[in-house]
């Protein structure tokens, strides 16, 4: 999996602008899905038919965090906004790329003792981006008011770690699509839908699982880890314990028929997993749930070391063992 989650998080996907990243899901899929289709969002939902009559849906947003150009000054430097969760600690120093360019996020500050306040007091109204223009009019032709940048990083793999931007939700995404290539003759039909805009407000999700009408729902995503300095002690969340299921976070509680199928599922399969409870945020299964006249939702999650950040670090194993869980569940969850 190691090529396709490195094309996948190396992709340019900020939330509404996801169609790059989609069109790599139909390359990778070619040939192991019975169909696909765009919805009027712009979510991309793929499916393998079954047997059973029987519909589970497995949902990833396939949008990332970033930045929105919201002026440029006379000497041609950006002014942004968030689009999405965006800490403007992770950008300062940090390359953003657009789709023509590649900008360099900083704080202003005519003096040592002024930058040194700016950081102190750090937000969006005191950053920049530089993108090299000289003018105004020179950065208006390469990035318009209104252009979107993403984290400029790399993908590494170090032993069992896996490191880049984006891993929120590509690896998800991911997970998704090793499940659809993995099975041949579903007993279940699998619908893998990658949804538009989860960091905005779960926009694509709330439309997602309208037209294909599931039986069930299982969000896929990232959630935090509790395994480095000053984590958040609150949660037992860690890598390599194998994948989390989710009984509840900020937005939703996890359907508890799903949760004990997985849980069994992955005791009677030796599968590792761990239990989440996430104390904030929330996924697409928050959304999920609510549609049509309600769908039983749940979430499965990656714990990852530094989300939102250029570069967030995921399990290799982990990822390995949820799409061994999801295959099981398939067969026998519904």
């Amino acid at each position: 999996m190691i090529d396709l989650i490195k094309k996948l998080t190396q992709a340019y996907g900020p939330s509404g602008r996801e169609e790059e990243v989609h069109n790599l899901i139909l390359q990778e899929l070619e040939g192991h899905i019975d169909g696909y289709k765009f919805d009027n969002v712009g979510n991309l939902l793929v499916w393998k038919t079954g047997s059973s009559g029987k519909k589970v849906l497995f949902d990833a947003h396939a949008d990332e965090i970033g930045l929105v150009v919201t002026n440029i000054d006379e000497k041609g430097f950006l002014r942004v906004e968030s689009v999405g969760g965006v800490p403007p600690h992770s950008y300062v120093g940090h390359r953003v790329r657009f789709p023509n360019v590649v900008g360099v996020v900083y704080v202003e500050g005519e003096t040592e003792e002024e930058r040194k306040k700016n950081f102190t007091n750090l937000n969006l109204d005191n950053m920049f981006v530089d993108i090299g223009a000289r003018n105004r009019d020179e950065a208006m032709k390469i990035v318009p008011i209104g252009s979107f940048g993403v984290y400029d990083s790399y993908f590494y793999k170090n032993g069992d770690l896996l490191i880049s931007k984006s891993m929120d939700d590509r690896i998800g995404c991911a997970i998704i699509v090793e499940v659809l290539k993995r099975i041949e003759k579903p007993h279940n039909t699998v619908i893998g839908s990658f949804t538009v805009q989860e960091e905005v407000g779960l926009i694509g999700a709330s439309v997602a699982a309208y037209s294909l009408v599931p039986d069930v729902c299982v969000a896929i995503d990232v959630t935090d880890s509790s395994d480095y300095p000053k984590s958040f002690k609150r949660h037992s969340m860690a890598l390599g314990k194998g994948p989390a299921i989710k009984i509840k976070d900020r937005a939703s509680i996890s359907n508890r028929n799903i949760v004990e199928k997985l849980i069994q599922i992955a005791e009677q399969q030796k599968i590792p997993y761990q239990m989440e409870v996430l104390t904030f945020g929330g996924t697409n299964a928050a959304a999920l749930q609510r549609t049509r006249s309600g769908i039983p939702s749940a979430t499965v999650s990656i714990a990852t070391r530094y989300v939102h950040s250029p570069s967030e670090v995921v399990s290799l194993e982990d990822v390995e063992n949820t799409v061994e869980l999801l295959i099981n569940y398939v067969g026998k969850g519904v």
